[in-house]
């Protein structure tokens, strides 16, 4: 497998491309994503996040966070102790902040800039962890998968939600 993708012709990285489409849409995200899915993105989130219904985790993390539609959806379902959300793009995490603020949700849903290929976390962190529709987007996913196990506790379950192959 290419270890680092670049999706378009220039000099920067995958990761510094993606980073930026998703600054320069993070205004109208959820609307253009709930409108061209025609609202099956959700469905689909709720049944992902279903899959951790028997692990009950406590501590999440949601990796490509975005505007934390996976997490919010985490929190009305599985009803955790703490989530804390990643993502390479500030914009995407300034409308996931003023969405946690808008719904009270600051003591159980925290979001940072970062990404999978070098998590912030000690080892063994979550019971959880949760990727909706950010694999794809991951330049080196081998990388990206392995951090995301070693911040995983051992027994703990991740969840990935995406539609590509």
């Amino acid at each position: 497998m290419n270890p680092q993708i670049t999706p378009y012709s220039g000099t920067e990285t995958k990761k510094e491309q993606v980073a930026s489409m998703f600054n320069n849409i993070s205004g109208t995200y959820d609307f253009l994503n709930h409108f061209l899915s025609l609202g099956i993105d959700i469905i689909w989130r709720k049944k992902a996040i279903k899959e951790l219904l028997a692990a009950k985790p406590k501590k999440i993390l949601d990796v490509a966070t975005g505007t934390g539609d996976f997490a919010f959806e985490s929190i009305k379902i599985l009803k955790p102790e703490q989530i804390i959300g990643v993502d390479i793009s500030e914009g995407m995490l300034s409308v996931a902040r003023k969405k946690i603020a808008d719904r009270n949700l600051s003591n159980v849903f925290s979001v940072q800039l970062g990404d999978s290929e070098g998590l912030h976390f000690e080892d063994n962190t979550f019971d959880a962890i949760t990727v909706a529709f950010g694999v794809r987007n991951y330049e080196n996913l081998e990388k990206g998968l392995a951090d995301m196990f070693r911040v995983l506790k051992p027994g703990g379950k991740v969840v990935i939600l995406e539609f590509s192959k």
